[in-house]
């Protein structure tokens, strides 16, 4: 607050109003404020947050943030209002716990007072690259990076006459420094994402993550969307040079970002997509990636984009003197990140929308070390997947997250952004699925030869010969085997991937440890689905794994 007693200059004060909407911020109700900074460019936002100590320079100009205490989504604090216009639409329960509105108000309130005489910064954006779909948002922060953050995230206006006239149909406020009284609020914590569809408003506090605010927008699409008919989905998409679209759906960690820049494909978009009855289209303007142990040659297109300006860093270490990375370094946290706008991979999709899926992939992270590297599914077995959105967490993606990964189960892989019943997005997949004629595939990306601990994980150039296979077409007009338990069927040959490794229980030194292990997963799939069996057609349910004689049946 120095600077304000002061009355020091910042760099781009000048330029604060400049690009200002006609629909101020008196209409959220934030008055007496000390000075808005309206839609600042990158280079203004890079210089307000230098000038602020909110972030450093690294080698080659990607700039440098640290988030704070929380440096991973903080699931446990978000909240949905419950009120009567959208409560019956909404999947309540582990992700959509409900908040009062009466609750939701007084923190408001709170917030509204604290911000007088405080600065802040807007991004007037949408969410959405389909003109025929996209959403307006507003985002309100108290940092000049978290600025650069949704400026980097999402979809610019056109024009300044476009932003002079923009008006908000949700808006998003993040305030790091504000935090919640738990014993008042009726929060689990004094971190709080508080999402409330009919004043169509997030309030974010005590946690600088930078997800936080993109999940959020994704969350309300989520919501919105498939109401009208559209799928929305948790996915990377990329392209072929014939047109050919590919989707990959997975939790963080599954590589979702990494195996969609693919530089033979045209990539539209790295996390979040819409399909409506024209085509797919990303909900971003950017790409959020990992980049713990990043390799250079595995993942050429993302680490470039660590050495370039513009790109938003966090929490990853660096020397201060040569400021050069460490993308090894987990000393604060493995779920190192990269914020950059998607032009930043040289082959990206300008658009950011393309023609309808010809394939989709579920990737699953199988910390395990029993499924193949690859099955076809059929569509009933596509939508027991989508539902079962099984996977492995990876340490960091979520705080409380140890080092080894964590077998679970996330619905339409992406279950805390999910708000309607996962059953509805299965079903909106399914019919477009038949419509367009797509095939659906589950991919494991996660270990093999053993469990975590003993096994590896899958080489990358093993899933990539079988992604190139199952893109240019071929992968369809090998043998293929059913298997006993899970009835998906798995391939009996691919060019570039060894035979022992498509059928795993070839690369376990104890085959009868992988049956156990097999049996057991098979198990856990059964009594995860339990929960949704009611909600779910019969077909469905009998797309899951049957546990017959195993030993038998292999």
């Amino acid at each position: 607050m120095s600077h304000y007693i002061l009355e020091l200059k910042t760099p781009a004060l000048a330029q604060a109003k400049a690009l200002k909407s006609d629909y101020g911020l008196k209409n959220h109700g934030l008055t007496n404020l000390h000075n808005v900074y309206w839609n600042l460019p990158t280079e203004a936002l890079y210089e307000e947050a230098i000038f602020r100590g909110e972030g450093q320079l690294s080698l080659g100009g990607a700039m440098v943030v640290n988030t704070g205490k929380h440096t991973a989504r903080s699931a446990n604090d978000k909240f949905v209002v419950q009120e009567a216009d959208t409560s019956d639409k909404i999947w309540w329960g582990q992700y959509n716990r409900p908040f009062a509105v009466d609750k939701f108000n007084a923190v408001y309130q709170r917030l509204q007072g604290f911000l007088q005489g405080r600065d802040l910064f807007v991004q007037d954006v949408y969410g959405g690259a389909d003109p025929n779909y996209r959403l307006p948002v507003r985002i309100i922060t108290e940092y000049a990076w978290h600025s650069l953050f949704a400026r980097n995230m999402f979809i610019h206006a056109a024009t300044n006459d476009e932003l002079r006239r923009f008006v908000p149909q949700f808006t998003v406020i993040s305030i790091p420094s504000f935090q919640a009284q738990p014993e008042i609020d009726g929060t689990l914590s004094p971190t709080f994402i508080l999402l409330n569809f009919q004043q169509k408003l997030c309030i974010i506090g005590g946690t600088g993550y930078g997800g936080e605010i993109k999940k959020s927008v994704f969350t309300l699409l989520n919501f919105l969307l498939p109401l009208d008919g559209l799928m929305t989905m948790h996915c990377s998409a990329n392209v072929g040079k014939l047109g050919d679209v590919a989707l990959f759906f997975g939790l963080s960690g599954t590589g979702k970002t990494t195996l969609s820049a693919d530089p033979n494909r045209f990539l539209v978009g790295d996390d979040e997509h819409g399909w409506s009855d024209e085509g797919i289209f990303n909900f971003e303007g950017g790409c959020y990636a990992k980049v713990i142990e990043l390799s250079p040659t595995a993942e050429p297109e993302i680490y470039a984009c660590t050495r370039r300006f513009g790109t938003i860093l966090e929490n990853v270490i660096y020397d201060p003197t040569t400021r050069l990375l460490d993308l090894d370094d987990d000393e604060r946290t493995e779920n190192t990140r990269s914020a950059y706008p998607l032009e930043f991979i040289p082959n990206c999709v300008p658009s950011k929308m393309a023609n309808h899926p010809k394939n989709i992939l579920f990737l699953t992270c199988d910390a395990s070390g029993v499924l193949p590297p690859i099955a076809r599914l059929t569509p009933e077995q596509a939508m027991y997947h989508f539902i079962s959105g099984y996977t492995s967490k990876v340490s960091g993606t979520e705080i409380d997250l140890g080092k080894e990964p964590e077998i679970t189960f996330s619905a339409c892989f992406g279950a805390p952004f999910m708000v309607h019943h996962p059953y509805y997005y299965a079903s909106l997949l399914r019919r477009k699925m038949e419509k367009y004629n797509v095939n659906c595939w589950l991919v494991n990306t996660g270990w093999t030869g053993g469990p975590y601990g003993i096994g590896k994980r899958m080489s990358i150039h093993h899933t990539r010969a079988l992604l190139n296979s199952v893109l240019d077409g071929k992968l369809m007009h090998v043998p293929f085997k059913k298997d006993p338990v899970f009835g998906f069927d798995v391939p009996q040959s691919c060019e570039g991937v060894p035979e022992k490794v498509l059928n795993p229980i070839n690369t376990w030194e104890d085959p009868q440890a992988y049956q156990a292990k097999y049996l057991m997963l098979a198990s856990l799939f059964i009594e995860n689905f339990k929960k949704f069996k009611d909600g779910c057609t019969p077909d469905v349910v009998a797309a899951g794994p049957v546990k017959k004689d195993f030993v038998a049946a292999r």
